[in-house]
Parts: C-alpha cells; sequence; structure tokens
C-alpha cells in the first residue's frame, strides 16, 4: 500500500490515527480549518481513501471529485446525518464509521446537563458573581430531585439505554421510553414502552437520544411543553432541530417547565445574541459530548482502520453497510 494516497480532511485528527495510516500510505491534509469544501474536492483528486473528519455533505460530489481511484472512506463520527448514503451504497463505495465509541462521553455528559440543570447550577453561580447568595432564607434555590423521579428517553437504543446504565445509582422511580420500535434490551432496564403523551405526562426528566427524522423534527414545540410537569427537565444530546427553541424559550420563560439542559442547538454555533443565553433555567453548553481524549483518540483509530481495511478489500472495524456481492455476469452455454 506504499504508494496509496489517503486524504485526510481535518488538520487535528488525533496522531494515533494519524500513525496508522501512514504506515503502509502516504496522506494528504486539508489545511483549511474549519474544513473547506472546495479544498476538500480539490485535494480528493487521484486519492485511494479519505478519512472524512468533519460534516461536510459525504456525496457525490465527493466521489466525483475523487475519481475512479477512490477505494475506501470512513467518517470519525457516530451519526451519518451528512452522507448520502444511498448515493454511496448506489456506486459501491465501502463507507466506514464510529458508532458506540461517543455513547460513554456523551451519556456522562446528559447526566451532568440533567444534574446541572436539575440544581439550578448556572443561576447559583450567577448569583455568587453578583452578590445574591441569600442565607436567611429556608427554600432558598430549591431544585428538582432525581432520587424517586419517573425518567424518560425520546429513543432508547445505545444512546438512551447507556444513560440509564448511569442512572441506575440515581434511587429513580422507573425508565420510561418512546420509541418507533420495541428495544429488546429494554427489559434489562425494567423500562416501559409508552406513548409519547404519556412520556412528556409522566416524567420529571426527559432525554432525548434519538435521531433527527422526518418524524422528530421539531416534536418538542409548545404542544409538547404544555404537555409536560411544570418540575420536568429536559435534555437534549441529540440534535437540536428535535426541539422548536422559540417554544423551548417560551416553556423555560413562563415556567411551563422547570429547566433544560441542550448540547445541541440550532444552529451550531450558537449566536451570542440568542435569546436562550437568556434564560437562568437553561444549561448550554457547546456540542461538547464527544469531546474527550479518549473518545476522539479511539475515533480515530477505528476510522483509520476502517479506511485501510475498505482500501484492502477487507471488513471495515465499523462499516456503516455491508455492500451485497457483485453479481458476476451469465455465462451463456454455445452448446
Amino acid at each position: 500500500m506504499a504508494n496509496l494516497t489517503i486524504l485526510v480532511t481535518h488538520l487535528e485528527v488525533p496522531q494515533v490515527g494519524l500513525d496508522i495510516l501512514s504506515r503502509s500510505c502516504n496522506l494528504v491534509f486539508c489545511e483549511s480549518l474549519p474544513p473547506n469544501r472546495s479544498e476538500i474536492l480539490e485535494k480528493a483528486k487521484g486519492v485511494d481513501g479519505i478519512l472524512w473528519a468533519t460534516h461536510e455533505p459525504l456525496n457525490g460530489e465527493v466521489l466525483d471529485a475523487a475519481g475512479p481511484n477512490l477505494k475506501s472512506i470512513s467518517t470519525m463520527s457516530a451519526d451519518l446525518d451528512f452522507v448520502d448514503i444511498p448515493t454511496l451504497k448506489n456506486r459501491r463505495m465501502p463507507l466506514g464509521y464510529t458508532p458506540d465509541l461517543e455513547y460513554s462521553a456523551i451519556a456522562t455528559l446528559a447526566v451532568g446537563l440533567m444534574i446541572s440543570a436539575a440544581r439550578r447550577f448556572d443561576e447559583g453561580r450567577v448569583k455568587i458573581e453578583t452578590g445574591h447568595w441569600e442565607t436567611h432564607h429556608l427554600q432558598w434555590m430549591l431544585g428538582q430531585e432525581v432520587k424517586g423521579g419517573i425518567v424518560g428517553f425520546l429513543g432508547f437504543s445505545e444512546l438512551g439505554q447507556t444513560i440509564a446504565k448511569r442512572l441506575q445509582g440515581f434511587d429513580t422511580q422507573k425508565f420510561i421510553y418512546t420509541s418507533d420500535k420495541d428495544e429488546p434490551d429494554a427489559s434489562d432496564y425494567k423500562a416501559q414502552k409508552v406513548s409519547f403523551e404519556d412520556l412528556l405526562k409522566q416524567s420529571d426528566f426527559i432525554f432525548i437520544t434519538c435521531p433527527l427524522t422526518k418524524e422528530t423534527k421539531g416534536k418538542f414545540n409548545a404542544t409538547a411543553f404544555n404537555q409536560m410537569k411544570p418540575t420536568s427537565v429536559l435534555i437534549n444530546v441529540s440534535n437540536g432541530g428535535i426541539v422548536d427553541q422559540d417554544a423551548l424559550y417560551d416553556a423555560l420563560k413562563t415556567q411551563k417547565i422547570f429547566a433544560a439542559g441542550i448540547d445541541e442547538t440550532t444552529p451550531e454555533p450558537l449566536p451570542k445574541t440568542s435569546k436562550l443565553l437568556q434564560l437562568s433555567n437553561l444549561i448550554v453548553t457547546p456540542h461538547l459530548g464527544s469531546s474527550t481524549k479518549r473518545t476522539v483518540d479511539d475515533m480515530a483509530v477505528i476510522a483509520a482502520h476502517n479506511v485501510i481495511r475498505g482500501i484492502a478489500g477487507e471488513p471495515m472495524f465499523a462499516p456503516a453497510y455491508i455492500l451485497p456481492p457483485e453479481k458476476t455476469p451469465e455465462v451463456i452455454s454455445k452448446d
């Protein structure tokens, strides 16, 4: 593979991943930060593989720019919202990704957002900074208790279950979830499947852990917030588009719900002038879900192996899909 070339679309891919690639291939880097699409397309010409470490659309335009030498691509992500999967599959392009690796870090952050929002961490810090730390009130800065609470999940696959595992020691009352399918592992957490309306009405804490789809886009809207408990806390670590942010602002401002913690917004970056940032009962983090050194290193390693294996025609560590065998032409007997 020494004469093969791999495009790395981001300058900050961890060295542990680059070391794997450079052992057998020449590397070409995109030097713009953030990655510039025109540079990506220009440098993709003639490469044999691509480590796609950006959320720029990965589609037929990229395949056309690379040309016939391209044999393998891997993203450095668990989600594939930015990938035109039908086109890549139709053109028989092996695609890898890095599932599962992010869930541990995201789940930990989700629990942190839950506690921070429920116990009013941000609001408390502001009280200290502005000299409003009050000591004479018996019921000052009261928050919501996780113990005995009903925890709901919109989506209860790998991420939701990882969060539930983190919450095992919190003495919650029960887990409930809404999903378009029954989750066979839900019984491991004694989680009960309920309707979306029941999820809203029953939950003291709701975690959004499902992908953005036509069905989930804007699902948490004014109607949904009106059905939630006034003491409930919403946590979104999935996709900003699932929450109607204007409706969220109104629900928090008028105390239709108690608090929220979000790591995903629309747009990203969230403008510093966003009215959401005026709310004292909202915790916002800048998409930090998978941002731990271990997680990013592991993602780079898996993505690198995916690319190398794809070029070699071997099964990837984490394929996004399995391509069916190519059909061989039927031999027509002359007899």
